[in-house]
């Protein structure tokens, strides 16, 4: 077992493995986002207080959901490059930044435009959930902008890591804020006790929506880790060999 990470842990290896993977992971990705896409647009029933404007959720949660995910992907690996000095977490960390702010900026746009409707406001600074999330898109660009800071790239690893161990709590801020403090958003609804508080026909397509957009995410995660492996391996024997051979990879 030990034998097979530590193996995996190796650049050259993991970029032809994640070259293989990556399609494994869009395609499905891809149906289950076409799938969730239709039936939540045209197949849901219209929801009995909030009407048509409901459907967004099927953008929103998906995209908030991964917003924290990425982050603790982000997290996590930067603890093992610190840790046990492995040059590939560092570079899953660098390649997930980018991504989890993408889907945390459209998390808060799809916010925004859901609140308008629903609440009478584009934004309430006196939202927790909304305001913790604002500061997790910021420490997304604190990350990003800190590695661009530092030349050397192992200085760049070791400080941009520290910098994601401490956002972590602003993660667990924004998952219980709802639970914490009072909210404009509304609780639990898929992890209720009891089951999800949710009609089947609108329940089926967002639980594809999800799943469909972390099989995108883990595709374009695999992608930018490839390039990033790429880039800091660019001097190294295995890669010019790479270059230099007729296949390529």
């Amino acid at each position: 077992m030990w034998k097979f990470f530590h193996r995996l842990a190796s650049p050259p290896h993991f970029y032809r493995l994640a070259a293989i993977i990556a399609p494994w992971f869009a395609v499905p990705g891809l149906l289950l986002i076409a799938y969730g896409a239709y039936a939540g647009l045209f197949l849901a029933p219209m929801d009995y207080q909030q009407g048509d404007a409901f459907r967004i959720i099927y953008v929103h949660v998906p995209s908030a959901y991964l917003s924290l995910m990425a982050y603790m992907i982000m997290a996590v690996s930067g603890g093992i490059g610190l840790i046990w000095r492995m040059k590939l977490a560092h570079a899953v960390a660098a390649a997930a930044a980018p991504l989890g702010a993408a889907f945390t900026f459209l998390a808060l746009v799809t916010g925004s435009i859901w609140g308008r409707p629903m609440w009478g406001t584009w934004w309430e600074w006196g939202d927790p959930r909304l305001t913790s999330e604002l500061i997790l898109l910021f420490l997304y660009f604190g990350y990003m902008a800190l590695r661009g800071a530092i030349d050397d790239t192992a200085k760049a690893d070791k400080a941009s890591a520290v910098l994601a161990l401490v956002g972590v709590v602003n993660v667990v801020i924004v998952h219980f804020s709802v639970e914490w403090w009072s909210s404009l958003h509304q609780g639990q609804t898929l992890m209720k006790k009891g089951g999800p508080a949710m009609d089947p026909g609108m329940l089926y397509p967002l639980l594809g929506m999800i799943l469909g957009f972390t099989f995108l995410f883990g595709s374009l995660l695999l992608r930018r880790v490839r390039t990033e492996v790429l880039f800091r391996e660019r001097r190294t024997r295995w890669v010019r060999e790479m270059i230099l051979s007729p296949e390529g990879s």
